[in-house]
């Protein structure tokens, strides 16, 4: 086999490929044993049938274009190794010549990762928000705390803001009663907007016994996006009282003692969260730095997968959850069509470029990922997709995903590299040390980066099976 490689433009290649007649051999035994399998020719037991008599009944034709089409993933992937390729996706295939006897000709398109030249980043000068608890601040985190302790009494009079109602209720549309438009007994907390639009309103006023009807457009279930009549029928009216602010609330919201005690740990959680926030902005705005430094072209093909996996993905999973199409959704954003367009698109370059270039630091830093910092990153994605690590790694092994968590943590380490080159300094000057909280937040941003990049991930793992 004969192959060269043409140059078409920075992310795309055109491989030729010639492969002398005899080394179809093997191709060809496998052809005509397959076909001995499928067909059935008079005076021949079955499995039997002599290639001559194959080639007069079935033609050599259909020989042919069964081994060609068995040996060519081989020799195409013998070619994309021998020119140490980093191919992307699946290859546009042409056969230019076919010669019984003689030679198979053809050429393979198919898009590769660009050459990357990762410039010196220890330059890269970022700013970010400032550590700053208020007393405000802690006071708001102590009320959250005192409404989650909250207890209810009913009450003999009109609900108001605050109250806690008992509610029965009907939908109608176009005058009929949806089959999911019935519910009854439902708690709810005037003015805490998690119901339905105009509930509010409608119920306020209204004392136990009374009963309201009002028009709401729905959000979920089977008429989502509809406009319904709604029933409201009020059962209970309850006022929401709560509890002191002072030792006896410490000890009971917290294994605290006092209420000082209980404000000092409420800072504290309030600081280390916003020492988290900044440790994430910082790697986010090292990353944008970094990607303002390096060229990078991106695949057109690559780009166009990417830019329909994330609409598919968002209209077939995350707004089907939500029972709103893409048109219903881009009117609450108050989006129009293009700019929802635009915006993907820009998303898809950035993810796409984003893995490019870490992967490239991945390479230049020589740096490796261990049983340990993989276990604690499967760790991780199994909370927050909500299942257990067993249930998770399972899950990883049998999709053939391992690869791709390897990248994500090797990414993350790649990003600490380039933030704690860079200088980080905080919205009042001072220098900002991200110590522990630099490795967990880049591991979380790149993460996140490469989750956003699934066309690209997947890309590289067909080049490396390759």
């Amino acid at each position: 086999m004969k192959s060269a490689v043409e140059t078409l433009n920075p992310t795309r290649v055109r491989l030729s490929i010639e492969v002398p007649f005899e080394e179809l051999k093997d191709s060809l035994d496998a052809a005509y044993k397959k076909i001995n399998q499928q067909v059935t020719v008079k005076g021949f037991r079955k499995g039997k049938i002599p290639a001559r008599v194959i080639d007069q009944r079935f033609g050599r034709g259909a020989v042919l274009e069964e081994a060609v089409n068995d040996a060519l993933p081989k020799f195409y992937t013998d070619a994309v190794n021998e020119a140490e390729l980093n191919v992307l996706g699946q290859p546009e295939v042409d056969i230019t010549e076919l010669k019984d006897g003689e030679t198979l000709n053809f050429t393979a398109e198919v898009d590769v990762r660009p050459a990357i030249e990762i410039p010196d980043y220890s330059g890269i000068e970022v700013e970010v928000d400032a550590v700053e608890v208020s007393e405000e601040d802690v006071d708001k985190a102590v009320e959250e705390l005192r409404e989650r302790f909250a207890s209810t009494a009913p009450v003999e009079r009109a609900a108001e803001d605050g109250d806690v109602v008992t509610l029965d209720l009907e939908a109608k549309v176009d005058g009929e009663v949806l089959e999911d438009g019935v519910a009854s007994g439902v708690s709810y907390t005037i003015g805490s907007g998690e119901l339905l639009d105009g509930i509010d309103d409608a119920v306020k006023g209204v004392e136990a016994g009374g009963e309201v009807t009002f028009a709401s457009e729905l959000k979920g279930g089977s008429a989502a996006g509809k406009e319904a009549e709604v029933t409201v029928k009020v059962t209970q009216v309850a006022k929401r009282e709560l509890p002191e602010l002072d030792d006896d609330f410490a000890q009971l919201a917290s294994e605290f003692d006092t209420l000082e005690e209980l404000r000092g740990d409420s800072r504290k959680r309030l600081e280390n969260m916003k020492q988290y926030d900044q440790a994430t902005q910082a790697q986010e705005r090292v990353l944008e730095k970094l990607l303002e430094l390096v060229e990078v072209p991106v695949p057109e093909k690559l780009l166009e997968d990417e830019i329909n996996t994330r609409k598919h993905n968002l209209e077939h999973h995350q707004l089907g959850q939500m029972g709103i199409d893409l048109e219903k959704y881009l009117e609450i954003q108050g989006k129009t069509a293009e700019e929802f367009d635009t915006e993907t698109k820009d998303a898809a370059v950035k993810g796409i470029k984003t893995q490019f270039v870490l992967d490239e630091l991945v390479n230049k830093e020589k740096l490796n990922v261990n049983q340990e910092e993989l276990t604690e990153h499967l760790m991780r994605r199994a909370a927050s997709s909500g299942m257990s690590p067993d249930q998770f790694a399972q899950q990883v092994v049998e999709g053939g995903q391992v690869p791709m968590l390897v990248g994500e943590v090797a990414r993350g380490k790649a990003l600490a590299v380039v933030v704690e080159a860079a200088t980080v300094k905080d919205t009042n000057g001072v220098l900002v040390d991200l110590d522990d909280e630099d490795e967990v937040s880049a591991e979380d941003s790149t993460e996140e980066a490469a989750e956003e990049a699934p066309a690209a991930a997947e890309a590289s793992e067909e080049k490396t099976e390759a």
